[in-house]
């Protein structure tokens, strides 16, 4: 004869402070990190807004002891001289220019390379990624000399084009693409060769329409480094009409003295669009399943 144990009935009074406990718990985890968000927050936001505050400040108010954060008597005195006595309007253009064709072009030129670095199996594939590897060893300012005389011979000297062309393949681009490709089941490709999909027709409509938030996330990186982009536009470029918004800054700076309201107001002019892109994508970003295609 064999017996079974009847199974307890659980008190559901023990069950409510288990989970209370667990969440108290969870709470006290979470407060070290997010006060150490906070900080970190506030140290590197601290000075971004000190420079936009500033930039409101009299030019006499500027250094003027003791130092504050919130300007005494606030004008735009500063981005009406800045707006003035640049052509912001034309850099605005030229950069516009600049940032969104590298931006397409490297994004396009990004992907086609990492896919193909991730997918097929051919050592001189592999040797090629090393070398793409080992220019983010290098500082820039080394590669600044080779890049001017390609792009001279190349009679590309003082035009948008030069800017343009030496940006097309970045590193950081390649590398993003051939780790999200990696993840990507190889089964999901042979699957549609199967089916008879041609090689172009697997990359444009798989491939491509899965790695949108690693596109998106690019563009917006690429957008980023062109608008900010001061060296190689001010080797390129003598032409004052097809300078762009970090040469037509750095025109704001006189040869003896500086004017920092200004300059102070030319900057944050120069922040505008990028904080609209910012804001304008960075939903999608957020919003998008960066897990599409990854293996279980």
């Amino acid at each position: 004869m064999t017996t079974t144990d009847t199974p307890r009935k659980v008190d559901a009074g023990s069950v409510r402070p288990l989970s209370t406990n667990r969440r108290r718990g969870g709470l006290r985890r979470a407060v070290p990190a997010t006060t150490l968000l906070w900080v970190l927050a506030a140290l590197y936001g601290l000075p971004v807004l000190w420079f936009v505050l500033s930039s409101f400040k009299p030019a006499g108010d500027l250094f003027s002891l003791p130092l504050t954060l919130f300007p005494h008597d606030p004008t735009v005195s500063g981005y009406k001289a800045a707006w003035d006595s640049a052509n912001f309007s034309g850099y605005f253009i030229n950069t516009t220019i600049v940032c969104v064709i590298a931006t397409i072009l490297t994004v396009g030129v990004s992907c086609c390379t990492g896919y193909a670095l991730a997918k097929y199996d051919n050592k001189w594939l592999k040797v090629f990624f090393i070398g793409i590897l080992a220019t983010t060893m290098l500082p820039s300012e080394v590669m600044l000399a080779p890049q001017f005389l390609v792009v001279r011979d190349l009679g590309l000297y003082n035009s948008l084009a030069g800017i343009i062309l030496p940006a097309v393949l970045t590193a950081t681009g390649c590398f993003m693409f051939r780790q999200f490709f990696l993840t990507v089941p190889d089964e999901l490709i042979e699957a549609a060769r199967i089916d008879g999909a041609r090689e172009l027709s697997i990359f444009l409509r798989i491939m491509v329409p899965i790695s949108r938030p690693i596109m998106l996330t690019l563009a917006i990186l690429s957008f980023q480094w062109r608008w900010n982009d001061y060296i190689w536009p001010l080797l390129m470029l003598n032409d004052p009409d097809k300078f762009t918004v970090q040469i037509g800054i750095q025109s704001l700076v006189g040869a003896q003295n500086i004017n920092w309201s200004v300059v102070l107001g030319g900057s944050v002019i120069s922040m505008i669009p990028l904080i609209v892109v910012f804001l304008v994508f960075q939903r999608y970003v957020m919003n998008a399943d960066i897990n599409a295609g990854l293996k279980d």
